[in-house]
């Protein structure tokens, strides 16, 4: 079982910047990927950004260059700083962690916070 608590959010006005927390407890083992995703109205979920334990990350192509996700793999937190916002970021914001790696069968835990608004106001 993982738990995951998200921190952060809000309202904001394009080109202003955010900070979203997740930290997780529970049951994590060293090989697992930790990051974000986000789901607009009427839209399919999508990756923000994610990173792993060797601290490489992956972005989605919207929000490179202006989004940058930071690990605490000792503190299993992971944090996105959010800068030059744009109204085409409202979203509700998902903490996502993937852990307990099988090479047969993939992730065999897949988490998700209860999401987080993000608004951004032209």
């Amino acid at each position: 079982q993982v738990q995951l608590v998200e921190s952060g959010g809000g309202s904001v006005q394009a080109g202003g910047s955010l900070r979203l927390s997740c930290k997780a407890s529970g049951t994590i083992f060293s090989i697992n990927v930790m990051g974000w995703y986000r789901q607009a109205a009427g839209k399919q979920r999508e990756l923000v950004a994610v990173i792993g334990g060797a601290g490489i990350p992956e972005y989605g192509h919207s929000v490179k260059g202006r989004f940058t996700i930071s690990r605490d793999v000792n503190e299993n937190t992971v944090h996105l700083q959010m800068n030059s916002l744009k109204p085409e970021d409202t979203a509700v914001y998902y903490c996502n962690l993937k852990t307990n790696w099988d090479t047969s069968r993939g992730w065999l835990s897949d988490s998700w916070g209860q999401g987080t608004q993000v608004t951004v106001s032209s």
